[in-house]
């Protein structure tokens, strides 16, 4: 069996794809839309194993922390304020979160593209796509 992709770093936001789409489909109002388009995301992670440690900081933006095991699940508030249930998985070289709220199931892949690139794939049920390109800092 082969190991699994180390994803600790600090990485940057450098470019995203169809991100307002992704949250217009989830009734992110224009103003909210328009400010996520440019704020600056970083992610400092930690990876020991199977064990993540995840802290989102934003511009602007109230940052979030997530601490969990790929494999179980955790939960937490998104971007439309709404509790989510955030089950993790292997998937090859990607961790696959299924995020659930009252209003949206949404997945999120994280892979890392080469060592310097961190992609996060989202997806929405009626197939609307986003992608987030991070670079390690």
């Amino acid at each position: 069996m082969s190991s699994k992709p180390n994803f600790s770093g600090k990485w940057k936001l450098r470019k995203s794809e169809g991100w307002e789409d992704f949250l217009k489909e989830w009734d992110v109002g224009m103003l909210k839309r328009q400010a996520a388009k440019v704020v600056s995301s970083e992610h400092h992670i930690t990876q020991n194993g199977d064990e993540m440690d995840v802290n989102v900081v934003a511009t602007g933006q109230k940052g979030k922390h997530q601490q969990y095991t790929v494999g179980n699940n955790f939960t937490e508030t998104e971007v439309n304020g709404e509790e989510a249930e955030v089950s993790t998985e292997w998937d090859g070289d990607t961790i696959k979160e299924t995020h659930k709220t009252k209003s949206l199931t949404y997945t999120l892949i994280r892979e890392l593209q080469d060592n310097d690139t961190m992609v996060l794939h989202l997806e929405s049920p009626k197939g609307t796509k986003a992608k987030r390109i991070y670079k390690r800092m």
